[in-house]
């Protein structure tokens, strides 16, 4: 385990170190009282910092590439991300901010715990957990309840008092301890999978003008040798997404649309052509249909004759 303390009077220390430790970062305010008290014990991929700050400051901060969570024993701290004017005060534990987000906000005479670690860990305990493929993200930085902060906060202090104290630090233990913290996290903020977001933005996109697209693309093109990714991507949306579109306005499939299309170009063509000089294979064959014996099934289901019948009709 590595242990470092910082304790300075001065703003520029204290911003460099900060800086340092966690991510490029600028500070402000006028304090009167400067001190700042910071001691860092790392080990197996996990940092607990406690932290002391007896006056009022700003900060405008990078990204962290970290989970990083803040629990507050004394003052207040408030993110003003993207506008937003969140207050923390003394018991809650948060998700500063997302690990690929800059950050900003400030703190109030506040003494707090910042604990970090990979949000890979998210992303391995999800899939042994929930059989989840694909990684997770934390969709919000407070619990979801009480009962959650209560979990949260409990399973910090238990790293910071007990699993980080000593002077022989058992790597095996922090391991363990750190990915308890990550299954925690998980359960205690907001989340949602890769396959859940993907399903939801599928979901979104399915209104009717997705609908509207798929369909004027499926008529422009039926000639052409085209398939589901084509029409979804003539649509601006996933193939699932125009799957969605289809299935909750209409009772077909976006190629089931396809084939219904072709065979009613192809019926054109059968009374339109003279049958001295055209047949049912060629017009079948021109209009996506290779198996001439499906195409006059499914022709005959749709207008109850044969299509030889219509082609015929003219002679």
């Amino acid at each position: 385990m590595e242990t470092e303390r910082f304790d300075s009077g001065s703003l520029e220390a204290t911003e460099a170190f900060l800086s340092r430790a966690y991510t490029p970062m600028r500070i402000g305010g006028r304090p009167q009282d400067t001190r700042t008290r910071i001691v860092r014990n790392a080990a197996e991929g996990l940092v607990v910092d406690r932290l002391d700050f007896g006056y009022t400051m700003t900060y405008d901060a990078d990204q962290l590439d970290a989970i990083c969570l803040i629990t507050v024993h004394k003052g207040s701290m408030v993110d003003t991300t993207d506008g937003r004017n969140d207050v923390y005060g003394p018991g809650e534990t948060f998700l500063i901010a997302p690990p690929d987000r800059p950050y900003t906000g400030a703190l109030h005479s506040a003494r707090y715990t910042i604990t970090m670690f990979d949000p890979a860990l998210l992303d391995r305990v999800a899939a042994a957990g929930a059989n989840s493929d694909g990684p997770v993200r934390l969709t919000g930085q407070r619990p979801v309840d009480a009962a959650a902060n209560r979990r949260l906060g409990s399973t910090v202090a238990f790293l910071r008092d007990q699993v980080l104290t000593g002077p022989a630090v058992e790597g095996l233990v922090v391991a363990t301890a750190v990915q308890h913290l990550a299954a925690v996290t998980l359960s205690a903020l907001p989340s949602i999978t890769a396959q859940e977001e993907d399903h939801r933005t599928d979901s979104r996109d399915a209104h009717t003008e997705t609908l509207r697209r798929a369909k004027a693309f499926i008529e422009e093109n039926a000639h052409r040798t085209i398939g589901l990714a084509d029409i979804a991507a003539a649509a601006f949306v996933t193939p699932r997404a125009v799957q969605y579109a289809f299935s909750r306005h209409t009772d077909t499939t976006p190629l089931g649309h396809l084939r219904h299309v072709r065979l009613t170009r192809a019926h054109v063509d059968l009374v339109k052509a003279d049958p001295h000089v055209s047949s049912v294979t060629r017009i079948a064959a021109a209009w996506g249909f290779p198996h001439v014996g499906r195409f006059a099934a499914a022709y005959r289901r749709h207008y109850g004759v044969t299509p030889a019948v219509t082609l015929r009709a003219h002679d």
